[in-house]
């Protein structure tokens, strides 16, 4: 049985969950309702706001509270479809007796080899802290940021928290035409944001963490560790 650890944000937990039912559909032909995974599903709710800091602490206890209720129903292995709480992955993971796929992992896993220049669409605090740009810079793809990009980010995903898409989708489109502009790749590294981003591909290259992180779950589903 596959654990899902969602509900960060709210928004993102049915996109994510049809995502992995697109993935079972395209990687090992489910057809009939029998053909599909068993899932248990958490939507946990965390102590985090766009507009102020996190509390570590605070967050860290919310979220292993959740995977550690996961676990008590009985899956097999959990995945967690966002990227902030990957903050946390190995006190969460140690917490644990079952396997937590990790998601940055299985994105970088996934990055296009022509990948040259790179931006990274999510929080702040998955920004600063360094989850991706330390593969990228291992990769030799170069890291592409502006000053005031962080600033559009936060304001798509609190629209979007608010439930204001209009505004979000307005904003998303005035940003979309500028960063085709200076990278190949974009990474979608916060799931609040797959409500705007899957409209748009063709331009460059969008890798996007959900849908890296549901072919992940797919694929330790039929196949175990022996690919993990």
């Amino acid at each position: 049985m596959i654990g899902i650890l969602a509900g960060m944000g709210p928004k993102s937990t049915a996109p994510f969950i049809d995502k992995v039912v697109d993935k079972c559909q395209e990687m090992y032909g489910a057809k009939f309702d029998m053909d599909f995974p068993h899932m248990m599903i958490y939507s946990c709710p965390t102590p985090f706001y766009v507009d102020r800091p996190i509390d570590h602490a605070e967050m860290e206890k919310a979220i292993i509270h959740g995977a550690q209720r996961l676990e008590r129903t009985g899956v097999d292995f959990i995945a967690m479809p966002c990227n902030t709480a990957h903050l946390y992955y190995e006190k969460i993971q140690d917490s644990l007796t079952v396997p937590l796929l990790n998601m940055v992992e299985e994105t970088i896993k996934r990055l296009p080899k022509n990948a040259k220049k790179a931006a990274l669409l999510a929080t702040n605090p998955t920004v600063q802290s360094g989850l991706y740009q330390r593969f990228l810079s291992h990769y030799g793809i170069e890291y592409i940021s502006k000053d005031h990009w962080q600033d559009v980010v936060d304001q798509l995903i609190s629209n979007i928290k608010s439930g204001d898409m209009k505004h979000a989708l307005e904003i998303w489109g005035n940003f979309y035409s500028e960063i085709i502009q200076s990278v190949d790749t974009a990474i979608i590294a916060c799931t609040d944001l797959n409500m705007i981003t899957d409209q748009n591909r063709g331009e460059i290259h969008f890798l996007d963490s959900s849908t890296c992180l549901a072919e992940a779950v797919v694929d330790y589903y039929l196949n175990g560790k022996e690919n993990h």
